[in-house]
């Protein structure tokens, strides 16, 4: 169920969540969980569940069942987003289906078409010129690795139909980085098209930033002698690490994003423990909204950090993290 997070805070948006149950029982219960963690989730919430115990045919058409009903909001002008979960799942059950029927198979004893088979569903995600009522549709496919090999069949063919993927990585999870984002190969096509200018200004050396960190850091357990430059990227990217920690169900909205990567960026939380960065980032948000809840406006509203508005932020910045530094 932790696939709700995208439907959060976004009750103008219809959501369809194509669920792959791995039990009948659970099924009653989905909707229930749905409502459980989202207030009035059911309202603008529709689940298809195909389960482990349903036939292959029956998995094989639960994703396109929900591509229909999140198209139907799309052609009356509303935006629609659908979260395939999984098609690696939708992937198998087809082929229990060709080999029935059949067919000859292919690599991985996949049919010939598989890749039509997801690049007809996934297509169908568009948006519509205003003469057609402006509606969209965004679909958010999921794809699970075996043993982490992102080079696997299924998961190239959806790589290559997608604009981008987000790669969880299982060892950073259980590290307790948590989302287990890998930036790594994690891919946007889309950049910084999707994003606002403020967003561009503080996150644009972030994903170098904590590649760099990631290389590093598996260099030093070797424990060798590091330099002074060495140790403070070591230290920057503990820091950044910590602050992209998120909560389940909490998500942020994109002026908080932009003054929590602001004060990272320009090295606010260096001077503290790597375990008091959460607690800091909290009370930054928290006084920023009690305080001086006109400069999240301003960045919510333009989009834009002008010159006053980093001064402004630098203040508060400086402000309420020299109460945790050490």
């Amino acid at each position: 169920l932790g696939r709700v997070d995208p439907c959060q805070n976004y009750a103008s948006v219809r959501c369809v969540n194509r669920c792959k149950l791995g039990s009948r029982l659970l099924t009653p219960w989905c909707p229930l969980g749905f409502r459980g963690m989202l207030r009035n989730a059911l309202e603008y919430l529709a689940v298809v569940a195909a389960t482990a115990s349903d036939s292959p045919t029956m998995q094989y058409l639960a994703p396109y069942a929900g591509c229909a009903i999140a198209e139907w909001f799309m052609y009356q002008g509303k935006h629609a987003l659908v979260v395939y979960d999984d098609l690696s799942k939708h992937a198998v059950a087809y082929r229990a289906m060709s080999l029935l029927l059949r067919r000859p198979p292919g690599r991985e004893a996949y049919p010939g078409d598989i890749f039509y088979l997801h690049s007809r569903l996934l297509e169908r995600a568009a948006k519509l010129s205003d003469e057609l009522g402006g509606g969209s549709l965004t679909a958010l496919p999921i794809v699970e690795t075996q043993a982490g090999d992102v080079s696997a069949y299924i998961p190239t063919n959806v790589i290559s139909i997608t604009d981008g993927q987000i790669y969880l990585d299982t060892d950073l999870f259980f590290a307790g980085v948590r989302p287990a984002v890998n930036v790594g190969l994690s891919v946007s096509r889309v950049g910084g098209n999707a994003q606002i200018k403020a967003m561009k200004l503080v996150a644009g050396s972030l994903r170098l930033d904590l590649s760099q960190y990631r290389e590093l850091a598996a260099f030093a357990k070797f424990g060798s002698d590091l330099d002074k430059a060495t140790l403070a990227k070591l230290h920057r990217g503990e820091r950044l690490v910590e602050i992209l920690k998120q909560p389940q169900y909490q998500p942020l909205p994109v002026e908080a994003q932009v003054v929590v990567l602001f004060a990272a960026g320009r090295g606010y939380f260096d001077g503290m423990a790597a375990e008091d960065v959460s607690n800091c980032e909290k009370e930054l948000l928290r006084s920023l909204k009690a305080d001086k809840p006109e400069l999240l406006a301003e960045i919510a509203k333009t989009g834009k950090i002008t010159t006053e508005l980093e001064r402004l932020l630098e203040e508060a910045c400086a402000a309420i993290v020299s109460g945790f530094k050490a």
